[in-house]
């Protein structure tokens, strides 16, 4: 090419995977009777292999030992990036005394030695309800023993599993519950990453359908059940720190409750606490100190020592903490503020304000 005046750049030299696109492309068009495509949402992936090719970059390693470094996940250290990183040291001139030119015709063929068929994932989105209060949204197993005999994402997802035929999954949700802690109204909105799913064609009835069966457990209820886009899953993730959540809570304190007491929460408006990660979640969360705003508080009186408060939060306050303490890592707290001993008997998500997924008709 030089001799003519031709120079090749990095980007006029075609890659071998595509120039064998381009034969087999036709060929399956032909074979199938379907357009082949070079992005698609189905995609076959064919692995070859080549002795006499493999062996074509071992001069390298002679020449920059330093790029080829043996690694545990490793079978050869020849890996793709290391034999780029040693061509771009090389120079021109190594190149040529090292690597026989022109190169020797391949005496064998290469062989297929693995065909992988996938497709792209799907995604199932919509909002749960939990009305139990021994259900984890997510399998609980603490030390290799399991504490619980089910959960919210296993009473979706084996359905979808079911019916999808899916090889596995990602849960995914707008914040979580705790195992003691139902969620009401209209639901927690979540997501469901579908793995190489072998069917992917479902109706509208399809999903009521699968709706319906999921519904005839009487621990949870899902809503607004329907496909979406991976984009639109970001859509569940976004400004997590800026959305608001209501709750309702059973509170019991040491004292006899005095009708100011309750006024005295009834007033408060946008109220500010310092919360260090609480100690019961310590272990899965770093240690941190977080401003977290108590939008509004409303009260109710049920007895001398029990009443339910009403709570519109930040999003990621810890309620339970808000109401005991949690040994003074949460600042102010009910009962530093009603100068007692306080704590939560019960507690209820009522709602998750986040506009997704699209609401569905019934």
């Amino acid at each position: 090419m030089r001799k003519n005046g031709h120079l090749l750049e990095k980007a006029d030299i075609i890659q071998l995977k595509e120039a064998y696109k381009w034969i087999i492309h036709p060929m399956i068009s032909e074979e199938l009777g379907v357009k082949a495509v070079s992005k698609s949402l189905f995609e076959v992936g064919v692995v070859f292999c080549h002795q006499d090719t493999d062996e074509d970059c071992h001069f390298l390693a002679t020449v920059c030992k330093d790029c080829f470094k043996p690694a545990k996940n490793k079978h050869s250290v020849f890996t793709r990036m290391a034999v780029v990183k040693a061509l771009d040291k090389i120079t021109d001139n190594d190149f040529c005394i090292h690597f026989p030119w022109p190169p020797s015709s391949p005496k064998t063929t290469c062989q297929v030695v693995d065909i992988q068929c996938n497709h792209a994932s799907v995604f199932v989105a919509g909002r749960y309800n939990k009305y139990s209060r021994t259900l984890p949204q997510t399998p609980w197993v603490i030390d290799g023993e399991r504490k619980m005999e089910s959960s919210v994402e296993e009473l979706i997802t084996e359905q979808l599993i079911a019916v999808f035929k899916a090889d596995s999954f990602n849960f995914s949700s707008s914040g979580r519950e705790d195992v003691d802690v139902r969620t009401l109204g209209r639901g927690r909105p979540f997501a469901i990453e579908l793995v190489n799913p072998h069917r992917i064609q479902v109706t509208e009835q399809d999903m009521k359908d699968l709706q319906q069966k999921i519904n005839h457990c009487d621990k949870i209820k899902v809503r607004d059940f329907q496909i979406v886009s991976r984009e639109a899953v970001a859509h569940m993730k976004e400004g997590e720190e800026v959305k608001t959540k209501c709750y309702s809570a059973l509170i019991w304190t040491e004292k006899s409750i005095e009708k100011e007491d309750l006024e005295l929460l009834n007033d408060m408006k946008e109220l500010k606490i310092i919360q260090k990660t609480p100690l019961r979640v310590l272990h899965r969360r770093p240690l941190a100190s977080r401003s977290r705003t108590i939008h509004t508080m409303k009260t109710e009186y049920m007895d001398e020592h029990h009443f339910r408060l009403y709570l519109k939060t930040q999003a990621g306050t810890y309620i339970k903490e808000f109401a005991h303490g949690d040994f003074g890592r949460t600042v102010p707290n009910i009962g530093s503020m009603m100068k007692t001993t306080a704590d939560i008997q019960e507690l209820d998500v009522e709602s998750v304000d986040v506009d997704w997924p699209p609401a569905l008709e019934d």
